[in-house]
């Protein structure tokens, strides 16, 4: 009966267990920033991600489960009275989080061992190679950025970047072991929740060329303060190998503050009179056509892609390109090739409406680009979004502001979960937005039938951001 007893509680409690522990992967494994997302209940329910059973997950399942079976079985075998037994075993229900965050500090010793011997290994790996290395890091456009210098530096070199948005420690080091090999080039994206994240990067990779993107006020819950997330996107450019060579995006204010306060070698796009910029830009909804200045001469060039970021992108691709020794014929034929990065401001159209997916930004400065887009299209316009997450104090008035641009494009809106949903509700209707014209979604299911409802021949659907499961 004892047995019974166990077997029945770990069974009820793994159960249990799954929304919290897909919440803790979710949240990448930080404990703090999965504390905070169970105090808030901002739990994974859904079905919009699913938990993925990587070595480490199934290394901290084994763990968990082994907890897991001691607890009920000191609980079953000591606790005679059967109330009291009851009572122990909801109060261990209600602790599960805490139980996940004790797993991780008996894994961590252990995980840290195993990372660092496979980061020693990229590492060994990289200083073999005679390659070009180069690191991109900012707060918004890492992805597309590596996407278009990719496609420019093809023109001459066999190019490794990594995938999609793989930008930590462990997701460039997958790639350095996996992906690279005989190629003449490695673009390494370096993304960031926290500081040294960027350092630790630099440290494996060690690139000679590096590039700046737009800083903002991306993951600000974690970092707390612009100047936090500026000095840890400075960590590229203080840890760029000897005489490397730094592009920065000079249309963002904070990325254009780092230009000016770094010695090395240095160029800068998207400012008056830089080294590379746009001029006479001339946009609409099939693309973008305007010259561009490399070291004062203008080439004019042709792009499918969508909005003045995706400009400021490529100028700023162009300029570390042009640098690395691609001509400008070479530079125009790659931006007339370029195609969206999937989620990213991509066009997608069948015979019925128009569909503008940008579902991978979740930041205000996109989401804003995004809504100018939109406006430049003919027909009936539907913008569908969660809004925005990860603002920490500003995030009220950050979707407040998103739901007043809405309002001034868009001819529906659906919201998508609850966090925001008054916040953009009333910067709506701040403009004047026709509340009968705002609907609210819960599910991808009630989502495609309100879509199903508004749709109509020549519309253009926005979907600007998708949370993740643990937002409500």
């Amino acid at each position: 009966m004892l047995y019974v007893n166990i077997c029945v509680c770990v069974i009820i409690f793994a159960i249990w267990s799954y929304i919290f522990i897909k919440t803790y992967q979710l949240n990448g494994y930080y404990v703090k920033v999965f504390l905070n997302n169970v105090f808030n209940f901002h739990l994974a329910f859904g079905d919009k991600n699913k938990l993925v059973f990587t070595k480490r997950m199934i290394r901290f399942i084994l763990i968990y489960l082994i907890l897991t079976i001691a607890i009920f079985f000191l609980i079953n075998y000591f606790v005679k009275n059967i109330y009291l037994k009851i009572l122990d075993c909801a109060v261990v229900f209600l602790l599960a989080p805490f139980v996940i965050v004790l797993t991780h500090y008996l894994l961590l010793p252990f995980e840290n061992l195993i990372k660092k011997g496979y980061v020693k290994k990229a590492r060994k790996k990289l200083a073999k190679l005679k390659i070009i290395k180069i690191g991109i890091t900012g707060s918004y456009g890492k992805t597309s950025t590596k996407n278009i210098l990719a496609t420019m530096l093809e023109k001459e070199y066999k190019v490794c970047t990594t995938p999609k948005s793989y930008n930590t420690e462990m997701g460039v080091t997958k790639t350095i072991l996996d992906d690279l090999d005989d190629h003449d080039v490695f673009i390494a994206e370096m993304g960031a929740r926290h500081k040294g994240d960027i350092e630790a990067l630099t440290r494996l990779v060690k690139p000679s060329y590096g590039i700046l993107t737009t800083i903002g006020s991306q993951h600000i819950e974690t970092f707390r303060t612009l100047k936090n997330i500026e000095e840890t996107k400075n960590e590229l450019p203080k840890n760029l190998a000897k005489d490397g060579t730094m592009v920065f995006n000079g249309d963002s204010p904070s990325t254009y503050k780092l230009y000016k306060n770094f010695t090395g070698n240095k160029y800068l796009a998207n400012y008056k009179n830089a080294f590379a910029r746009a001029e006479n830009v001339e946009m609409d909804e099939n693309g973008s056509t305007f010259d561009l200045l490399l070291d004062g001469k203008a080439t004019k060039v042709t792009t499918r892609l969508l909005g003045k970021c995706n400009i400021d992108n490529i100028v700023t691709a162009s300029a570390l390109a042009y640098v690395l020794g691609i001509s400008r014929e070479d530079i125009a034929s790659a931006i007339k090739s370029l195609t969206p990065s999937p989620h990213r401001l991509e066009v997608l159209k069948n015979n019925y409406s128009t569909i503008l997916d940008d579902s991978y930004n979740s930041n205000a400065i996109g989401a804003k680009e995004a809504l100018e887009v939109l406006s430049r299209f003919k027909g009936v316009k539907i913008v569908v979004t969660p809004g925005l997450v990860e603002m920490g104090a500003q995030q009220s008035q950050a979707n407040f502001k998103l739901g007043t641009q809405i309002a001034d494009v868009a001819d529906y809106i659906i919201i998508m979960n609850e966090i925001n949903k008054n916040d953009l509700l009333s910067g709506a209707i701040s403009h004047n937005f026709d509340r009968n014209k705002i609907f609210f979604a819960s599910t991808r299911k009630k989502q495609k039938e309100i879509l199903e409802l508004l749709t109509i021949k020549g519309c253009v659907i926005l979907f600007e951001n998708d949370l993740p499961d643990n937002y409500q």
